[in-house]
């Protein structure tokens, strides 16, 4: 007894489910602007950066600068402790003025070893002075000569270190070699600063807030859409409400590969009069790739909905001679069918034969349609679309699509302004997981690139 109730209320709900009403949400064919995008995420930097370190070692003594100052090219940012170097200095001066008294020194004896060859050379030329002491006097004077020379460079070379001690303590006093702001201070008065085979970074300066770029990673999938020039909106997590304006500069063509994903940066420009964005800020970026203003468009989701029973998979090209818009099929039978057309009664498509009933979104052998559009010819790429007929069945129609921006795709043929089309299914009421009427589910996903909606004409 309990089985066959079982069966039976289960017979019932079969039935019931099968002849319960089944409604369409539709949205209308309307006028509109639609734009092509690439998303992207990058980082709002200034233009010049400068990172103003120190090329010697020394103890902070005073500041002059602080976050957010603005400061001017020379202006003196911090100066180290000179004790030290002045020491260096004096020294340096003291080793300059001993080489220059050796080289007077070394003058004087080259003219006493002068006076002494030209007397034993006159001594010697009576026979009065042996040989070896002639070519002693002579050797004494050459000696005498070479000295000289040798001074002479220990005095260049007591100038030289004397210049150093003086270029060394001028880096004492840290200036500003751009006119700019400072973004960044990382030392504090007394701190010690060494500075060994890397200056260490004392300051960063950016050169002018007014005129920021953003440095945005293009996936190698949509690189080759991006060009210099484009158009490019983006927002930041700063100001949610607010849209800013700028424009490719460049699309370097070094790669960045991270975990096997790679990427390429693109360079945008970006005007910042009022000075809201601040270097360091992420970037939501839009690159506008291709723009259609005042086209016919339709939901993306009326490109993915398919009613119960449609399969896309046998549908076949049409044959020499047959119609464009319509495609021969072996139907259940074996004999060739009809796809229901943009001017048939409806019932048979795809080598199957259905009337009406629920819907299902479009699977893997038709999700090209839904997904591309604006890759075709002159024409446009050719898909398919649902619109009711007479009884409120789903017919399909044939069309040919432009751009699409995740939510509306430019219809270039096929269908009229204000024809609706089907874009989901209800039962009692709008049923759970139905796309809703003229929204895509791109539009809803929180990572895809969003843009603000323009006014609809």
């Amino acid at each position: 007894m309990a089985a066959g109730a079982l069966l039976l209320g289960g017979a019932f709900l079969v039935l019931h489910g099968r002849n319960a009403e089944v409604r369409y949400a539709t949205a209308a064919v309307d006028r509109g602007d639609v734009v092509e995008v690439v998303g992207a995420t990058g980082t709002v930097q200034a233009v010049t950066t400068v990172q103003v370190g120190s090329q010697v070692s020394g103890t902070i003594q005073n500041l002059y600068a602080d976050f957010n100052s603005t400061v001017k090219k020379g202006q003196v940012l911090a100066r180290l402790d000179p004790s030290l170097f002045q020491a260096r200095v004096e020294q340096a001066r003291a080793n300059l003025i001993s080489a220059r008294a050796n080289l007077e020194r070394s003058k004087a004896m080259v003219e006493d070893t002068r006076q002494k060859y030209e007397r034993a050379r006159e001594l010697a030329a009576q026979n009065l002075l042996p040989q070896s002491d002639l070519d002693t006097a002579r050797s004494n004077q050459d000696a005498a000569v070479a000295q000289v020379k040798a001074s002479q460079a220990a005095v260049s070379q007591s100038v030289a270190s004397l210049n150093q001690a003086n270029v060394d303590m001028a880096h004492t006093v840290i200036t500003s070699p751009i006119d700019g702001v400072v973004i960044a201070r990382n030392v504090d008065v007394g701190q010690t600063v060494a500075a060994s085979l890397q200056a260490p970074v004392l300051f960063v300066i950016a050169n002018d807030l007014r005129n920021l770029q953003v440095n945005a990673s293009i996936d190698e999938a949509d690189v080759g859409r991006v060009q210099a020039g484009q158009e490019v909106e983006f927002r930041v997590d700063a100001y949610p409400d607010q849209t800013f304006p700028g424009r490719v500069q460049q699309v370097r063509l070094q790669p960045t590969t991270v975990q096997n994903v790679v990427t390429y940066n693109a360079i945008i420009t970006v005007d910042n009069p009022q000075q809201r964005l601040m270097p360091g800020m992420t970037a939501t970026v839009s690159i506008v790739v291709r723009r259609a203003e005042d086209v016919l468009r339709i939901p993306a989701a009326a490109l993915r909905f398919r009613p119960e029973g449609f399969d896309t998979s046998r549908r076949q090209r049409p044959r020499q001679g047959q119609e464009g818009g319509t495609a021969a099929a072996a139907g259940p039978g074996g004999r060739p069918e009809r796809a229901g057309g943009a001017g048939g009664g409806g019932g048979q498509a795809g080598g199957r034969s259905w009337t009406g009933g629920g819907g299902r979104a479009a699977g893997p052998g038709n999700a090209g349609e839904a997904a591309g559009a604006g890759n075709g010819g002159a024409s446009g790429r050719p898909s398919l679309v649902f619109v009711l007929n007479e009884k409120g069945e789903p017919q399909p129609e044939r069309v040919r699509l432009g751009i699409s921006d995740g939510q509306f795709v430019e219809v270039r043929e096929g269908v009229d302004e204000g024809t609706r089309v089907v874009t989901g299914t209800e039962a009692e009421g709008t049923r759970a997981g139905a796309p809703r009427p003229g929204v895509s589910p791109a539009a809803s996903n929180p990572f895809s690139p969003q843009r603000p909606q323009q006014r609809r004409r």
